[in-house]
């Protein structure tokens, strides 16, 4: 067995306080011994006893300056992680195209790698994932030995624990066992897991999360997505399905949406529902591109289908707030760059469903590129290890 894969089987082995003391490390490094107590309600004894297999294995160091923890002749040593003692592949397969990086145990990118994709038809996608790891696995050189999992996301309803893509309206797949034919295919353990789900796990450990009580991710674009962060975990639900403000049914029934259903957001909301708006209203078919440059000179259509886009958009992430109350609600995706277009009337509208102090929720942008959609299945991945879960 090489460093990684005792690494690996230490971490599987961890019980769940040398598992708690580990992430405390690794979302919160440096961090000495004594504030690693404070944060788990561990003994120092126990910290101690947790930590020293962590240094042995290479996973932890603590080889930083001496600082002092206000006790008169006591220094702290603090801890961190080694970072590049494990690597993990993430993968963001879309509609049109493979992105894929390679991270450290931080989710720090180390190689990326983003291809296009033509179909997206199963046998099409898994070799185009094939192919992103083998470009990966040869541009990590010799450390491509520490690799220790592949993970990929998908949207829609994502069973993690079996790697059943139930429902993916947007790839066209129904019950695709996907980390089965990865993992025959790649002679490696691949996880799957939900797209905004894991861009929530990795702003949960590497990002806003840390130090957040709650927050909630809404993406807009192609789909809207939601991710809930409550009480210090990401939300997963009894059966994988959480959070999925896309398909609450707020608007009309004659919309049918991508997933079949009628009356979603994301019937009136995703990308695709404003363009073929916009597209019937003009009385020809239009690009993403034209829509956007119509609404931003004042063309009528355009800016009224983008202020029934954020109407609803606002009264579902209202309705979000009001159900599970986060502090934060941090809207991304690639339609963010044109947040210009949605912001009044969304803002509008969750002012005015938002139930008394739920109003207090803020609701900020961040862009996500691919490669952070990317780094979120690779944080996915370490979560799983680190939780016992791989």
């Amino acid at each position: 067995m090489n460093d990684a894969g005792a690494a690996v089987s230490l971490l599987q082995g961890a019980s769940a306080a040398a598992a708690e003391v580990f992430r405390s490390i690794l979302t919160r490094g440096p961090i000495s011994r004594i504030d690693i107590a404070r944060l788990t309600g561990l003994s120092q004894a126990a910290v101690t006893k947790a930590v020293a297999p962590l240094i042995g294995a290479g996973l932890v160091s603590n080889q930083l300056e001496s600082q002092r923890d206000g006790q008169p002749g006591r220094p702290a040593n603090p801890l961190m992680i080694v970072a590049d003692a494990l690597v993990f592949v993430g993968i963001k397969v879309n509609a049109d195209e493979i992105v894929g990086v390679a991270t450290d145990l931080t989710t720090s990118i180390l190689a990326s790698d983003r291809r296009p994709l033509h179909s997206t038809k199963l046998d099409v996608v898994v070799d185009a994932i094939e192919a992103t790891t083998t470009t990966l696995v040869d541009t990590l050189g010799g450390r491509a030995e520490r690799i220790c999992a592949v993970a990929v996301t998908v949207s829609g309803d994502v069973d993690a624990h079996s790697g059943v893509v139930r429902e993916s309206a947007i790839m066209g797949w129904t019950d695709v066992p996907l980390a089965k034919i990865l993992t025959g295919r790649l002679d490696r353990d691949v996880l799957v897991e939900n797209d905004v789900r894991a861009l929530t796990i990795g702003e949960h450990w590497f990002g806003v999360g840390v130090g957040t009580a709650s927050f909630a991710i809404v993406t807009i674009g192609r789909g809207i997505g939601s991710g809930l962060h409550v009480n210090g975990e990401v939300v997963e639900g009894a059966y994988g399905v959480a959070g999925e403000i896309g398909h609450l049914p707020l608007t009309s029934p004659d919309r049918i949406c991508p997933c079949g259903r009628r009356g979603c957001v994301e019937a009136v909301a995703g990308t695709p529902a404003i363009v073929a708006e916009v597209s019937r209203g003009h009385g020809r078919e239009l690009s993403i591109d034209e829509v956007l440059d119509l609404a931003h000179r004042g063309d009528s259509v355009a800016v009224r289908t983008f202020e029934q886009a954020a109407t609803v958009i606002g009264t579902a992430i209202a309705t979000l707030v009001n159900l599970a109350g986060p502090e934060l609600v941090i809207i991304g995706g690639e339609a963010v760059s044109d947040f210009d277009l949605f912001e009044a009337h969304l803002r509008a509208a969750f002012a005015e469903h938002a139930f008394g102090a739920a109003g207090r929720c803020r609701i900020v942008t961040r862009p996500h590129t691919f490669e952070d959609w990317a780094r979120g299945a690779a944080a996915s991945a370490v979560r799983r290890l680190v939780e016992n879960r791989i």
